[in-house]
């Protein structure tokens, strides 16, 4: 019975739509258009010359994405052409040599240690980074003091202002070799030659991690504390007569209202999962970090730009971005099997 009665909801609904807008049209003043009999491509043509207009407020992005992301993905034929700087990408001079770079690519003998080193860093990131801004817009929104909560949400973003050389700068006098952290340790007694804790393979992955989520915390936090706001007041009210405390009100009114904005925002990071870009690997990689802070951007970045090897470069990259595209469909399939939310 259920099911039979939502597809009638459905038709229904969508009556009840039409009556609204034929009625606005006879508040117009314009003629009155019985679109119950149209066909699909009709309405859609009446549609298009009522709202079509706001299609232009997106053509700067659309232009944008096309000339900046669509049209330089031609340059993945890179990956399949033995390709030295001035060849042409498509034309007669094009070296084809099939898989052979990517062939070259997997059997590097680094090759697994930059992919564990890359999906850890990635993975430990998101494990931490991903929760820690929904818990602190939700921790701000339950704040009853205004001033307190405006002076720590500016608290919470200043960091994401601050440029990655900055940031490098201040680990480096924090936890570098002579840094602030090395000299407490020698006058406390510790080892004279300090913790040289930047320099320890072991301490890169929390550094890198912990101190990008500090960056990026507050900045991601906008997102979600913009969901609560649309919340409705009534809903905590009727909580409250309920009996329900403050810490309950969170995970009954708040928390399922900012669902679907929290799945949305996990497939997208699941998405870009693998991606953790090169300038601050670099900025932080020292000659004996290197076994765990060389990951595939780092790889991509020397090989290509250092030792002029475009073909593996191209390569390399191209299989960090078809794992990313790979891992986005099934969280996405995922998520709307699970929730019904869903990107696509």
């Amino acid at each position: 019975m259920a099911n039979d009665s939502m597809p009638a909801a459905a038709e229904s609904g969508a009556v009840d739509e039409e009556l609204i807008e034929q009625a606005y049209e006879a508040l117009d003043g314009s003629p009155v258009h019985d679109t119950r009999n149209q066909t699909k491509w009709e309405k859609w043509k009446d549609n298009f010359k009522k709202k079509g207009w706001i299609l232009v407020f997106i053509l700067p992005a659309l232009i944008y994405v096309i000339i900046f992301c669509y049209v330089p993905m031609y340059g993945i034929l890179v990956a399949f052409q033995d390709y030295v700087i001035g060849d042409q990408i498509i034309g007669s001079s094009t070296v084809w040599v099939g898989w052979d770079n990517f062939r070259e690519f997997f059997s590097h003998p680094n090759f697994w240690d930059y992919f564990k080193n890359t999906f850890l860093l990635c993975i430990l990131g998101f494990i931490v980074g991903f929760p820690l801004p929904i818990i602190v817009a939700l921790l701000l929104n339950s704040l009853r003091a205004k001033k307190v909560k405006k002076g720590l949400q500016i608290l919470y973003y200043a960091p994401h202002f601050i440029s990655l050389v900055v940031l490098v700068g201040m680990l480096k006098l924090i936890f570098g070799t002579e840094g602030l952290l090395d000299q407490l340790s020698i006058k406390m007694g510790g080892d004279e030659n300090g913790l040289k804790l930047f320099l320890s393979p072991e301490a890169f992955r929390p550094l890198f991690i912990f101190s990008g989520n500090w960056q990026d915390f507050g900045w991601s936090a906008i997102i979600y504390i913009a969901a609560l706001s649309g919340v409705d007041p009534a809903l905590h009210e009727a909580a409250k007569v309920d009996g329900a405390s403050r810490f309950r009100r969170i995970f009954s009114v708040d928390l399922p209202a900012i669902l679907p904005t929290i799945v949305m925002m996990m497939i997208l990071s699941v998405g870009n999962l693998m991606s953790c870009g090169y300038e601050k690997v670099l900025l932080m990689q020292t000659t004996t970090n290197k076994v765990t802070s060389e990951v595939l951007s780092t790889y991509v970045y020397t090989v290509g730009l250092t030792d002029g090897r475009y073909g593996i470069a191209t390569a390399a990259g191209l299989f960090n971005s078809v794992i990313n595209v790979v891992l986005l469909v099934i969280a996405n399939f995922t998520s709307k099997k699970i929730s019904g939310s869903s990107m696509f």
